[in-house]
């Protein structure tokens, strides 16, 4: 009984990174795919609504490609990455697609990520995780 545990621990010892080999996959070295998890629309004069993503036409994945400076969506739809600002933690993306300004925001750290999309009417929060791809 004690082997196999000790196998187990070895293991996951081995297997692990530490934290700062996993923060470098999200400083905006490697490709990075993301998954889009909660969602708020909000409207002028409106209580933000909660729902699904899906629901409010974002996609389940986008790809980061950091080296073209693009955000790829379902069908190959690209935008470009017009700003791109390291910070304490964080590292900033911004652009513009379809009439929206938008913003994704990447905690360097954990590879959460935090998203809107803005006119002068609406705004899309979006949350998610994106992991290198």
């Amino acid at each position: 009984m004690l082997k196999p545990l000790r196998a187990t621990a070895l293991a996951i010892l081995v297997c692990s990174s530490p934290s700062w080999v996993r923060s470098a996959d999200f400083d905006g070295s490697k490709a990075l795919i993301c998954a889009t998890i909660d969602a708020h629309f909000c409207d002028i004069g409106d209580v933000c609504v909660r729902m699904i993503p899906s629901i409010l036409g974002a996609p389940d994945f986008v790809h980061i490609n950091f080296a073209k400076k693009v955000i790829v969506g379902p069908q190959q739809r690209t935008t470009a990455i017009r700003y791109m600002e390291p910070g304490d933690g964080q590292l900033l993306l911004q652009g513009t697609e379809l009439g929206y300004g938008w913003s994704i925001t990447l905690n360097t750290k954990t590879g959460g990520m935090s998203a809107t999309l803005v006119n002068r009417d609406d705004v899309f929060v979006l949350f998610g995780a994106c992991t290198p791809s």
